[in-house]
C-alpha cells in the first residue's frame, strides 16, 4: 500500500571539539527559563538538495516558549553563519543578554564569535564532549523539523528547501505551539548568498 512509518533515526555522532575558547557547561541541562532572552540555544544541522548538494541551517531557540528566534540558512558552514543568526538575533532583541549554550563546534569556539558575544553581554555555555544530551532542546527541535518536514521530501532546488524551512519555522512558532509562542513576531528571514 505504499506505507512508511516515519520513525526518528537514532544518532550516534556528535561535534568534536575543536578550537580553544572552549566554556563550562553552565546551562547544565537546566531547560527552563522564566523569562523571554533567559536562555538560548544554538547549533547548526545539515540539509541534502539537489543531486545530494548540502546546506546548512543555523538556528537560536528560546527556551523560555521553545520558539526559533533566528535562523539563516547557507550552502557553507562557516563562521559568517552563525555570526549571521547571531545578529539577527541580537537585531530583534538589541537588550538581550541571555546565557547562550552551544556544542563546541569550530564556529562557537571561535575568537569572532567569542568578540561578538562578548560585545553584546551575553554568557556563553557549551556541551560537554561527547554529550549530544547537553544540547538537547536544540537536537529535539532539529528532530522534529527533519521528522515533519525534511525526511521523504525531495529539493529540486537550493531555493526549494529555503522555502520549506521558512514554512516550517512559521508553522512551528506560530500554529504548533500557538498558545505557547503567543508573545513571537513574524521571524524575518535571511539566508546567506553562495
Amino acid at each position: 500500500m505504499n506505507l512508511r512509518a516515519v520513525i526518528r533515526r537514532p544518532r550516534h555522532s556528535c561535534t568534536i571539539a575543536r578550537g580553544q575558547n572552549h566554556e563550562p557547561n553552565i546551562l547544565n541541562r537546566n531547560f527552563t527559563a522564566d523569562h523571554l532572552n533567559e536562555k538560548w540555544v544554538t547549533n547548526v544541522t545539515y540539509l541534502i538538495y539537489g543531486n545530494g548538494q548540502k546546506a546548512y541551517l543555523s538556528a537560536i531557540k528560546d527556551l523560555h516558549n521553545g520558539g526559533i528566534i533566528s535562523y539563516v540558512v547557507s550552502q557553507r558552514n562557516d563562521n559568517p553563519l552563525v555570526m549571521k543568526t547571531l545578529k539577527q538575533a541580537f537585531k530583534r532583541y538589541p537588550t538581550a543578554t541571555p546565557l547562550l549554550h552551544s556544542d563546541r563546534g569550530f564556529q562557537y569556539t571561535s575568537k569572532e564569535f567569542a568578540c561578538l558575544t562578548t560585545e553584546h553581554g551575553i554568557t556563553r555555555s557549551m556541551s560537554r564532549v561527547d554529550k549530544c544530551i547537553d544540547n538537547a532542546p536544540m537536537e529535539s527541535f532539529w528532530s522534529h523539523y527533519k521528522d515533519e518536514a525534511y525526511y521523504g521530501q525531495y529539493f529540486k532546488t537550493y531555493q526549494d528547501l529555503t522555502s520549506s524551512v521558512d514554512r516550517y519555522i512559521h508553522f512551528y512558532n506560530h500554529q504548533r505551539y500557538q498558545t505557547k509562542l503567543n508573545s513571537l513576531t513574524p521571524v524575518e528571514y535571511r539566508h546567506q548568498a553562495a
